[in-house]
C-alpha cells in the first residue's frame, strides 16, 4: 500500500516553495495542484492539520494512485485525505477514472485502502453503459480497476451518450456490475418523457457479447412484405450464435439457427441450418432453366470447422447441403454471386521442414451439381531442398486417390439421392520428381535449369455409362531453364508536386522461362479427367509442379517472357509504390492445333499518382488477332474521410480464346459514398450492363447515426435477365454496443443491406 507519510513530507515541502501541493513517492503516487496539469487554472493551495493527520487542498487537486486494481486518477475542486485511514472527501466537479470507467459527482467519498466509494448525486460512464442517480455505493475491486458492484437508488440506465438521453430505464434501485450486467427493480422504460413499459425486475447483460434481438423490416416486389428477425445469443466463451425468424408474405416463413463453437485446441466450428416453407418454389424468382420440380420445403445446411490440434497439423471440414440448386440463388443473392456451387470437403495437412502430407476427401452431397469425388486423395509433397552438399535441389509430389466423376443430375427425380450418373472412376497413383540447378553469373544473372519426370497409373473401374476399362500407365518428361535478373536505380533529388514524388527508385525485373515437355506416353484425350484444365481468364502456370492439372498435361515447347517495373517514392515518410506494372507473354515454339505462336499479352498495372487516387488495370490482348480479350479498369478516389468513389469497367470478348469459350460481358460499375456530417451518410452502387443496355443492379442507402444506434434505409433494384425486375426496400437498426454486423460488411457484400 502507498506510504502516505512520504507523500505528506514531499507535499509540505512543495507547499512551502510553490504554495501548491505536488508530491511523488517511490510507489508512483502523484499529488499536485490541478493547475500544474491544466495550466491556466487558479493556483492550488494545500495545508496539513496535524491534530487530525489530514491534508487539505483547495483551488483544484490532481491525485494519481497506481495500485493492484489498476491506476486511479481523482480530480476535484477541493479534497481532504486522511493519511491513516485512506479516506478522501472530494467536493466540486469530482472525477474518478479507473479501469475505463468515469465517475462524476459534486461530492464523492473514496477510500484508497478499501476502494469503497459513495456519493450523492452522480453520473457514471463505461461505454457503452451510462447511468446517473441520487445515492451510490460501490467498490473498485477487480483486477483491472473496474467496479465489482455498484448499488444506486433513484437511478437511470442508458446507452445513449448525451447529457439528456432520449431513451433510458429509470428504477428505484439499480445494481451495476460493469462489463457483466445491470439489474433494476421497479423499472420504467422512457422514450423522451413518455413512459413506455414497466418492469418489476429487469436484468441485462453488458459488453459486446450481449444477447439481443435485431429486426429488419422490408419489402421486395417478388417476395412481398418481409420481416427478418434475429436473436443473437452468447454462452460464455464456449459458444455464440443466432436464431433467425423470417416471414415473407408471398413466399412464406423461414427459420433456423447459426452456432459458432469455440473448441480450444480443437479449433472453431460454425453450424448453420435454415428451413423455408416456400409457397411458390417454382415461381419466376429464380428464372433459371431447371427440369426438376422444387419442393415447398426447402433447406440449407452448412458446417465449417478448422483446427490446429498439434504443431503443424491443420484440420478443415466444410459441408454445404442444399435441398435444391436454386435456394442460394433465390434467398442469398450475395453468396450466390460469390460462389454458385459451394464445396464440400474434409482435409488434413501435416507439415515438416521439407515435407508435407495432405489428405483430401470430397464426398458428393448435392446430386444436382457436377462433381469429382475424392475418397480420398492423399499427397506427399517434398519442398525444394538441397541434395546433400551438392549444388542440386530436389522437389517432388506423390499422390494416391480414388476418384469418381459425376455429371449434374437435372431430372425430375433430382431429390432421390440414389439417382446420378458418373462418367469415370479410377484409382490413380501419381509421382513427380524434379531436380534444379540454380546458378548466378556475373553476380547478377540468375540461371536455373531443371529436369523432371512423372509417372501416373490409372486403375480404371466401371461407370454408369460404360464397363470397366483397361488400366493405363503414363510417363511424362519435363525440362527447361529460367533466366532472370533484377536492377534498380535511385534518384534522391527527383521531386514532383503533382505526383507527390519525393525521390524515386526504379526497379526492373526481366525474366525468360523456357519449358519443354515431349509427347506424353498417353495423350490427355485417353485419360479420365479428374484434375482437368478448367477455363481461366488469367494465364496458367507453365512450370511444374505449379501446373497441377495432372490429367491434362500435354506436350509443350514454350518460352514465357516476363517484365516487372516498379517506381517507388516517399510519401509522408513512408515508402509507397507509384507504379507497379507486370507484363507476361508466351512464345509457343511448337503450337498445338488451334493455337497461335504468341499467346495473349497479359498486363497488370497499378498507378497511384496521389495518396488518395489509385488506378488499376488488367488486360489480355490477342497480338495475332488484334483483339482485347479481357480488360478490367478501376479508378478509386479517396480524397478524405468525407467521400469516396470507385468507378470500374469490365469487358470480356465473346468466343473461344485462351483455354475456354466465353460469353460477352461488358459492365460499368460505380460505388459512391458521401458523409454529409457526423450523423448522415449516403451510399450509391450501380452495375450497368452495356451489352443489353440495362442497369442491372442498383443500391441506394441512407445512413443515420442515432448516437447509440445506427440506422440504414436501402432501396435496391435488381434487373437480371434470368428473373423479373425486383424492387426491395429494407430498414436496419443496430445498437452500437452490440452491432449486427462487422465494419465494412456492406462494402464487401451490399446484398447484406437487404437481408440477402
Amino acid at each position: 500500500m502507498t506510504k502516505f507519510p512520504a507523500i505528506l513530507a514531499l507535499s509540505l515541502l512543495a507547499a512551502l516553495v510553490a504554495l501548491s501541493a505536488c508530491a511523488q513517492d517511490e510507489s508512483g503516487d502523484v499529488i499536485e495542484a490541478l493547475s500544474k496539469v491544466l495550466p491556466g487554472l487558479p493556483e492550488g493551495q494545500m495545508y496539513y492539520d496535524s491534530a487530525t493527520e489530514t491534508m487539505y487542498w483547495t483551488n483544484g487537486v490532481y491525485f494519481r494512485h497506481p495500485d493492484k486494481v489498476g491506476e486511479i486518477v481523482l480530480t476535484a475542486d477541493s479534497a481532504s485525505l486522511n493519511e491513516k485511514t485512506g479516506d478522501v472527501r472530494a467536493d466540486g466537479n469530482v472525477h474518478i477514472e479507473s479501469g475505463g470507467q468515469l465517475w462524476v459527482g459534486d461530492h464523492i467519498n473514496y477510500n484508497f485502502i478499501t476502494h469503497r466509494m459513495s456519493s450523492e448525486q452522480f453520473r457514471f460512464g463505461a461505454p457503452p453503459i451510462f447511468a446517473g442517480g441520487a445515492q451510490l455505493s460501490g467498490h473498485l475491486g477487480s483486477a483491472n480497476g473496474a467496479a465489482t458492484q455498484v448499488v444506486t437508488t433513484n437511478a437511470y440506465f442508458t446507452t445513449d451518450d448525451v447529457a439528456n438521453p432520449f431513451y433510458r430505464v429509470r428504477a428505484d434501485r439499480v445494481v451495476i456490475i460493469p462489463g457483466k450486467s445491470v439489474q433494476m427493480w421497479n423499472a420504467v422504460f422512457y422514450l423522451g418523457r413518455i413512459p413506455v413499459f414497466y418492469f418489476p425486475y429487469y436484468k441485462r447483460d453488458l459488453g459486446t457479447r450481449v444477447n439481443h434481438f435485431t429486426v429488419q423490416p422490408g419489402y421486395r416486389s417478388l417476395y412481398g412484405a418481409e420481416l427478418l428477425s434475429t436473436y443473437q445469443w452468447y454462452l460464455g466463451d464456449l459458444a455464440e450464435g443466432k436464431i433467425h425468424f423470417d416471414y415473407r408474405t408471398l413466399r412464406g416463413p423461414g427459420f433456423g439457427p447459426d452456432v459458432d463453437l469455440h473448441l480450444g485446441q480443437w479449433g472453431q466450428a460454425t453450424v448453420k441450418y435454415y428451413y423455408l416453407h416456400d409457397y411458390k418454389p417454382n415461381s419466376d424468382t429464380n428464372g433459371l432453366p431447371y427440369l426438376g420440380d422444387i419442393p415447398h420445403n426447402r433447406q440449407e445446411f452448412y458446417l465449417g470447422w478448422q483446427a490446429t490440434p498439434a504443431t503443424n497439423l491443420n484440420l478443415k471440414a466444410l459441408i454445404n447441403y442444399q435441398s435444391d440448386p436454386l435456394i442460394i440463388h433465390d434467398y442469398y443473392q450475395g453468396d450466390y454471386t460469390e460462389n454458385p456451387q459451394p464445396n464440400t470437403f474434409v482435409e488434413a495437412n501435416k507439415y515438416w521442414d521439407n515435407w508435407s502430407l495432405d489428405a483430401l476427401t470430397t464426398p458428393r452431397v448435392n446430386s444436382f451439381f457436377a462433381q469429382v469425388e475424392r475418397l480420398p486423395d492423399v499427397q506427399l509433397t517434398g519442398f525444394r531442398q538441397q541434395v546433400f552438399d551438392t549444388p542440386l535441389y530436389y522437389d517432388s509430389q506423390s499422390s494416391i486417390g480414388a476418384f469418381r466423376a459425376y455429371t449434374a443430375n437435372t431430372t425430375n427425380n433430382v431429390f432421390d439421392p440414389n439417382i446420378g450418373f458418373y462418367t469415370n472412376s479410377a484409382t490413380r497413383l501419381d509421382t513427380f520428381h524434379q531436380f534444379t540447378l540454380p546458378w548466378t553469373f556475373f553476380n547478377w544473372l540468375n540461371v536455373t535449369p531443371n529436369v523432371g519426370g512423372r509417372l501416373t497409373y490409372y486403375s480404371r473401374g466401371a461407370s454408369d455409362l460404360a464397363p470397366a476399362q483397361n488400366d493405363l500407365n503414363r510417363k511424362v518428361l519435363n525440362t527447361g531453364v529460367g533466366f532472370s535478373f533484377k536492377a534498380s536505380q535511385l534518384w534522391t533529388g527527383a521531386t514532383n508536386s503533382l505526383l507527390q514524388v519525393d525521390g524515386l527508385r526504379h526497379i526492373i525485373e526481366p525474366s525468360a522461362n523456357y519449358v519443354f515437355v515431349p509427347n506424353p506416353s498417353v495423350p490427355p484425350a485417353q485419360l479420365p479427367q479428374f484434375d482437368s484444365e478448367l477455363p481461366s481468364l488469367m494465364l496458367l502456370p507453365i512450370d511444374f509442379p505449379d501446373y497441377n492439372d495432372i490429367d491434362s498435361i500435354d506436350t509443350q515447347n514454350v518460352i514465357r517472357f516476363g517484365l516487372r517495373n516498379v517506381l517507388q517514392t516517399k510519401r509522408a515518410g513512408q515508402l509507397q509504390d507509384l507504379v507497379n506494372w507486370n507484363l507476361l507473354l508466351d512464345w509457343r515454339l511448337e503450337p498445338q492445333p488451334g493455337q497461335s505462336s504468341l499467346n495473349d499479352l497479359y498486363s497488370q498495372l497499378s498507378f497511384r499518382p496521389r495518396t488518395w487516387l489509385t488506378l488499376e488495370s488488367q488486360v489480355r490482348y490477342d497480338i495475332d488477332g488484334g483483339n482485347v480479350n479481357l480488360s478490367f479498369h478501376q479508378i478509386t478516389f479517396t480524397p478524405d474521410n468525407r467521400w469516396s468513389w470507385g468507378l470500374g469497367h469490365w469487358y470480356l470478348r465473346p468466343g473461344t480464346w485462351g483455354n475456354g469459350t466465353w460469353q460477352k460481358a461488358d459492365y460499368i460499375t460505380s460505388t459512391f459514398f458521401y458523409r454529409f456530417d457526423d450523423n448522415w451518410g449516403l451510399r450509391l452502387q450501380h452495375n450497368f450492363d452495356a451489352t443489353s443496355g440495362r442497369l442491372q443492379s442498383q443500391f441506394y442507402t441512407i445512413y443515420r447515426d442515432l448516437r447509440s444506434w445506427t440506422m440504414s434505409l436501402t432501396f435496391h433494384i435488381e434487373n437480371d435477365l434470368s428473373s423479373p425486375v425486383s424492387y426491395s426496400v429494407s430498414y436496419q437498426l443496430s445498437l452500437k454496443a452490440s452491432p449486427s454486423s462487422g465494419l465494412g460488411t456492406d462494402s464487401v457484400n451490399p446484398y447484406w443491406l437487404v437481408g440477402e
